[in-house]
C-alpha cells in the first residue's frame, strides 16, 4: 500500500471536518459540527462523516475511528481526540476510548492479511514482536514510514564492533581479550581506581571481554533494540539504553566495588527487561547464557591478580532500569511521557539512585578502607 497516498486521504478527510488552516483556533474549526462550542461532536454526525469519507481512509484507521465511535455511550466524541487521530497523535483519553471500543472490533487481525510485500511483512512482524494490542499493531503498521530509520541501535553496534576489532589488532587477541595483560590499560573501560574519570561510566560499553561477549550483546541489540526503535523511536530507546549503561557502572561501583566493568550489557539488559513480556523464549535463552557467562568470568581466577575479572552487576543495573523507566516508556506507545505520573516517579527514583551512587563513589571508598586493585 502507498503510505503517502493514505496520508493524503487522511488529510483530505480531516479537511472535510476542518477546511481551514491549522493555525485557526480549534473552536472555530469545529463550528459546523459543534455549534455550541462544547469541544465535542455528536456520534451521529461523526458516523455520517465516516459514511461519506470512509472510502478515502486506510481500512485500519477507519476501524480505529469506528472503535472510537462505539466506545462512547454518551452520544458524543471529543473533537480533539478526532484531531489527534487524523494527525497521528494519541492522548490518554483517546487511548482509553480506543481500549474500551477494542472489544467491538470484528475485522480480521493484521496477521491474517495476505498479499503483502516483503517490507510490509517485515513491518507487520515488528508490530507483533513489540506491541501487545492488536489496535496498536494496526496503528503502527499504517503509520510507520521508516523515516527516520532505526539509526541509534545500528550506529552504536557498529561503533562497538569497530572498537573491538581495533583492540583485537592492538592486543593480537580476539577471544577472551580480558585476559591480556595490557587490556586494563585502555582509557575506555571502568576501573575502580580510575572512577574519578567520569567518562568511563559510559565509555566502558565499547570494551568487551572477547568475541563471545561482543557477539551475544550485538545479537541482542539487533534482535531486540532495532525493532523497539522502529516502534518507539530513537529518543526513547536511546534514553533507556544510556540510562541502563550508566546504572550498570554505578551499580558495580556500589555493590562490587573492587571490580572493573566492560561491555554493553547494562544497556542491552535495560532494553530486554523492558520488553520482557513480549520477547520469545529464544531471546530468554540468549539472555540467560550471557548472564551465566558474566557470572562465571567474574569468579574465575583472574589473569592479572589482584584485580578480578569484570563484574556482572552491570547486568542487574540494566535490568532495574528496564523494569522501571523502560516499561513505562514501552507501555505508553505514542503517548507523551510528561503526562504519565509513573514516568515521573520512576525517573525520580533513577535520579536519586544516580545521586546516591555519586556520593557513594566520593566518600564510601575511603571510609570503608577497601583494598582496591592497583591502577592499570
Amino acid at each position: 500500500r502507498n503510505k503517502h497516498a493514505q496520508h493524503g486521504a487522511s488529510a483530505g478527510f480531516a479537511g472535510a471536518v476542518c477546511p481551514v488552516e491549522r493555525r485557526q483556533p480549534l473552536a472555530e474549526c469545529s463550528m459546523p459540527f459543534d455549534p455550541d462550542n462544547t469541544g465535542y461532536i455528536s456520534t451521529e454526525k461523526f458516523r455520517s462523516l465516516l459514511q461519506r469519507h470512509g472510502s478515502e481512509l486506510d481500512p485500519h484507521k477507519l476501524e480505529v475511528l469506528l472503535a472510537l465511535a462505539d466506545s462512547n455511550s454518551e452520544g458524543r466524541i471529543c473533537y480533539q481526540d478526532f484531531v489527534n487521530l487524523m494527525s497521528n497523535k494519541r492522548s490518554n483519553s483517546f487511548r482509553q476510548a480506543i481500549l474500551q471500543g477494542n472489544r467491538r472490533l470484528c475485522s480480521k487481525a493484521l496477521l491474517e492479511e495476505t498479499g503483502l510485500s516483503l517490507s510490509q511483512r517485515l513491518i507487520r512482524h515488528v508490530a507483533y514482536e513489540t506491541l501487545p494490542r492488536e489496535i496498536d499493531r494496526k496503528w503502527y503498521y499504517d503509520s510507520y514510514t521508516c523515516c527516520p530509520p532505526p539509526w541509534f541501535m545500528i550506529t552504536i553496534t557498529i561503533v562497538e564492533v569497530a572498537f573491538f576489532l581495533y583492540n583485537g589488532v592492538v592486543l593480537d587477541r580476539f577471544v577472551l581479550q580480558v585476559t591480556h595483560p595490557l587490556y586494563l590499560k585502555n582509557a575506555l573501560l571502568y576501573h575502580p581506581q580510575l572512577r574519578a574519570q567520569a567518562w568511563r561510566y559510559l565509555t566502558y560499553i565499547f570494551m568487551h571481554a572477547g568475541i563471545e561477549h561482543l557477539g551475544l550483546n550485538v545479537v541482542l541489540q539487533l534482535l531486540v533494540g532495532v525493532p523497539l526503535e522502529m516502534v518507539h523511536g530513537a529518543a526513547r530507546i536511546s534514553f533507556v539504553y544510556v540510562a541502563g549503561v550508566v546504572a550498570g557502572s554505578l551499580a558495580v561501583s556500589v555493590a562490587d566495588m573492587t571490580a572493573p566493568v566492560v561491555g554493553s550489557s547494562g544497556g542491552v539488559y535495560a532494553l530486554v527487561s523492558a520488553h520482557l513480556a513480549n520477547i520469545v523464549m529464544a531471546d530468554l535463552r540468549r539472555v540467560s547464557f550471557e548472564f551465566g557467562r558474566a557470572v562465571w568470568l567474574r569468579f574465575h581466577p583472574s589473569a592479572y591478580p589482584p584485580c578480578p575479572h569484570p563484574s556482572f552487576m552491570a547486568h542487574l543495573g540494566g535490568v532495574m532500569v528496564g523494569i522501571t523507566l523502560g516499561v513505562i516508556i514501552l507501555r505508553n506507545y505514542e503517548q507523551r511521557l510528561q503526562d504519565q505520573t509513573l514516568w515521573w516517579i520512576f525517573l525520580s527514583i533513577y535520579l536519586i539512585f544516580v545521586l546516591f551512587a555519586i556520593f557513594w563513589n566520593i566518600f564510601a571508598y575511603s571510609l570503608l578502607d577497601l583494598k582496591l586493585p592497583p591502577p592499570p
